[in-house]
């Protein structure tokens, strides 16, 4: 299967990527967030700031749109009922009966709401104490205007997952109907697809959703958790 894409894949770009070797530990923040939800706004904001501000650190921002906002005027065009699902895991985790936006998840250790800028502030500190043994080497990118194909290999202690995601760098929506209507949001670091594996080296095929252009830059976030989900690495290349 793999060689029949790599076969047929029409490359625009095709390059090997290779992890720093960085003792300290990741910082990694997922946002849970809606175009469809008021309050998500705010906490956008305030990931695009940490993103800007820890760019050139170990420091990490996701943002998962889910699909539970959709049925209230307004269809998030980055949602995914799969994202809803990840959440769902960490309502799991952190014994909740309910799943909320914005979410704001950090190292998959701790959450609150994403706009609630001093628990960040705590976190960023508490976190930048950690170190880590674990390396995420990512390289044979190759990537045509429908698919993303890479490699991996995962290079450490013992971990349970690792997450691959292909990022889109930011978007500015109008919004028309909805809480939002008559706004304009600018969203970072949205997660246009994801893969899961448990193994410690592979190849990785992803679909390029239809709504991302050819003019977004992308980037590849990869994370690595243990059983609890807690985030023990991670790695981040623009493509």
């Amino acid at each position: 299967m793999i060689k029949k894409l790599i076969l047929s894949l029409t490359i625009i770009t095709s390059f090997g990527l290779v992890a720093q070797e960085n003792t300290t530990g990741p910082i990694v923040f997922e946002l849970f967030t809606s175009q469809g939800c008021s309050s998500c706004p705010a906490a956008d904001e305030l990931l695009e700031q940490i993103d800007e501000k820890y760019k050139d650190q170990n420091v990490f921002v996701l943002s998962y749109h889910v699909d539970y906002w959709n049925r209230l005027g307004w269809r998030d065009p980055f949602s995914s009922e799969s994202f809803s699902d990840y959440q769902r895991e960490y309502a799991i985790k952190f014994n909740s009966r309910s799943i909320y936006t914005p979410q704001l998840v950090v190292n998959g250790n701790e959450h609150f709401t994403g706009s609630n800028r001093y628990k960040v502030n705590n976190a960023l500190e508490k976190y930048a104490k950690s170190k880590t043994k674990q390396t995420i080497v990512l390289e044979n990118v190759k990537r045509d205007n429908t698919e993303l194909l890479f490699s991996y290999v995962v290079e450490g202690q013992e971990f349970n997952t690792v997450t691959l995601t292909l990022v889109v760098s930011e978007r500015i929506t109008k919004i028309a109907r909805g809480e939002n209507r008559n706004r304009t949001l600018k969203n970072t670091n949205i997660v246009a697809n994801r893969a899961v594996s448990r193994e410690k080296s592979g190849n990785i095929v992803l679909k390029i959703p239809e709504w991302v252009s050819e003019n977004d830059e992308l980037s590849i976030i990869a994370y690595v958790q243990n059983a609890s989900l807690q985030t023990i690495g991670a790695t981040k290349k623009e493509i």
